[in-house]
């Protein structure tokens, strides 16, 4: 268990949420800020009752408390006035970013790569993968707000300290993995893109890495966050490249809502859309925006805002996927490359055969998506890494005060860019064992969301409704479905990919109905279901609320299915990244 010290000042307890209130409440906004423009203070807020003042929680680290400070705006600790139309839309300003950055930094390299590849070999039928993706994304990262904000505790540690060791460290080992093996694959987008400028890699990777290394070294969140909203911005051209790029529009609306595969449902185009579902969900971003939302220093009150800037970075991170398939449509209009995909370099390319200037605007979309992946992707690794090990690890703080957690990041930036410019790497299969990893570990990811976000003692009042994780549930299965699916297929070839996913569907299904109706039976020996504890709070009680210290959780108590469910979802991954790991070492051999 952990002691309530700060870990970059042993010894010294982390200051209760109430007294970063107190202290604060006194504060006159500052010009521009949220709640300031120059103009006399506002009245000071009602001081918070004596309980919410003396309760002590769960944030490990004092740079994680006092006022939030984004690349849009400030909020001071105290200032709590949220009424009026303007209020609130400079409350969402300032909020804005952790939701938008992990949506749009999936969009990365390899997102590009994907859907470029469904729009070159199948044009505009695949558009309603990308529809059906919204309502996940924003499933899951919803519950990692809630879990940050009100634990202020990241994903990697709330894992270890409710699970064990064993499933801490596994989730963290993979994630390890899994991160660097796809900052790898940021770096080989950055060398693509400027390959298309004649630009050697040479130059380009490490003038990169030492950008990346730079902007985050900083020393301070609002200006990451402000280069970060930067780069999002440059990604906005993909709204006039897609714009003229000839769309059809009555295809492209028609094929966003009726499924179909153009030329038939075949193995490789279950595969694809398999690949399209991993793209745009992976584990990464659970780990990251967890740890975002804590180092901005979100409390519950401000739940509904940051739930509105993911929800928007769902949308964004769709459309621009839904642009880039039309780019790609349009690079071999009228020509023999329809369905012969070689990677984002030669759509570039493809499209220099119509329009050299849009050509040249999709090689900086590769660059720019390229970038702000392997910033986020690097950085959900150093968090996990800083929760794992105890030491500092936010972006308020400068390199003195947390040289580990800067390290680890500039260490994972420079040995990913040295893979890329190694003679002879063998970067295809580094990028194909991303895509079959990240396959394995979701849906083990999004289990343990589903736990964690139905565990009273975690988030209290903040626990999942019952709807939520019917649809959760489901979710996870369909997950469950493709991830087998891809694995399978990975690791023997030549089996067919759509029947394969029917009869793991199948499966699927009939394990859970025998689930079900072997615990219905067994109900009569459980306790009786305790209500949802927001039905024994008021809202300012609820918004109040934030985890206790980890030391004084009651330990998790699991049902006997549950117990099943994790000891089959374990056995299950040893077997799969075991078959992974010696199909890559064949592939890697020159083996079949």
């Amino acid at each position: 268990m952990t002691t309530r010290s700060d870990p970059g000042q042993p010894g010294r307890p982390a200051p209760p949420d109430g007294q970063q209130v107190q202290r604060g409440a006194a504060r006159r906004p500052a010009d521009g800020a949220a709640g300031g423009d120059g103009s006399p203070a506002p009245p000071r807020p009602p001081v918070p009752p004596p309980a919410a003042l003396s309760r002590p929680t769960a944030v490990l680290d004092e740079a994680h408390l006092g006022d939030i400070e984004g690349a849009l705006g400030r909020i001071r600790v105290g200032d709590e006035d949220r009424s009026g139309l303007k209020r609130r839309l400079v409350t969402f300003l300032a909020i804005v970013g952790p939701g938008l950055i992990v949506m749009v930094g999936d969009n990365d390299a390899g997102g590009v790569s994907t859907y470029a590849q469904a729009g070159q070999n199948y044009g505009y039928t695949l558009l309603w993968t990308l529809l059906l993706l919204i309502p996940v994304l924003i499933v899951n990262q919803e519950m990692v707000v809630r879990l940050g904000a009100v634990t202020g505790v990241g994903h990697a540690r709330l894992i270890n300290e409710r699970f064990g060791r064993f499933w801490g460290w596994f989730s963290v080992g993979d994630l390890f993995v899994l991160n660097f093996l796809t900052i790898v694959t940021e770096f080989i987008g950055v060398s693509l893109a400027l390959q298309y400028f004649g630009v050697s890699q040479y130059i380009s990777v490490p003038i990169t890495g030492l950008v990346l290394i730079a902007i985050t070294a900083s020393g301070s969140f609002r200006r990451w966050e402000q280069a970060m909203l930067g780069f999002i911005a440059v990604s906005l051209i993909l709204v006039p490249l897609a714009f003229l790029s000839g769309p059809h529009w009555g295809s492209i609306f028609y094929h966003l809502v009726v499924p179909g595969v153009q030329g038939g449902v075949s193995s490789t185009a279950v595969l694809l859309i398999i690949a399209i579902v991993g793209t745009t969900v992976a584990p990464w971003q659970l780990f990251f925006q967890q740890s975002n939302v804590i180092d901005k220093r979100i409390t519950p009150r401000f739940i509904p805002y940051e739930r509105a800037d993911t929800t928007l970075g769902a949308f964004v991170v769709v459309g621009g996927a839904s642009a880039i398939m039309v780019v790609a449509v349009y690079a071999v209009r009228g020509t023999n490359l329809a369905g012969k995909f070689t990677d984002a370099l030669g759509v570039a390319n493809a499209v220099a055969t119509h329009n050299h200037v849009l050509a040249g605007m999709f090689a900086i979309v590769l660059l720019d998506a390229s970038i702000i992946g392997a910033a986020a992707v690097t950085l959900s690794t150093s968090y996990a890494f800083g929760d794992v090990f105890g030491i500092r690890h936010s972006l308020h703080r400068g390199f003195r005060e947390a040289k580990p957690f800067y390290a680890s990041y500039a260490g994972m930036i420079v040995l990913a860019a040295g893979i890329v410019l190694i003679p002879g790497a063998p970067l295809g299969l580094l990028t194909e064992a991303v895509q079959a990893l990240a396959g394995i570990l979701l849906p083990s990811a999004s289990v343990f969301l589903l736990l964690l976000c139905n565990d009273r003692e975690v988030l209290g009042p903040w626990m999942n409704p019952r709807w939520l994780n019917i649809l959760s549930g489901f979710i996870i299965g369909v997950l469950l479905v493709l991830s087998g699916t891809l694995v399978l297929d990975t690791l023997f070839s030549g089996l067919n990919a759509a029947q394969t996913a029917i009869w793991l569907a199948a499966g699927l299904a009939g394990s859970a109905l025998l689930l079900a109706g072997w615990l219905r039976l067994t109900r009569s020996r459980r306790p009786a279901r305790q209500p949802h504890p927001r039905t024994t709070m008021t809202e300012a009680e609820r918004q109040s609320w934030r985890m206790p210290p980890l030391a004084l959780l009651k330990p998790v108590e699991w049902s006997t299915g549950t117990k099943m469910g994790v000891l089959i979802l374990r056995g299950y991954l040893v077997v799969s990244v075991l078959l992974l790991i010696i199909k890559a070492v064949q592939l890697g051999s020159g083996g079949h």
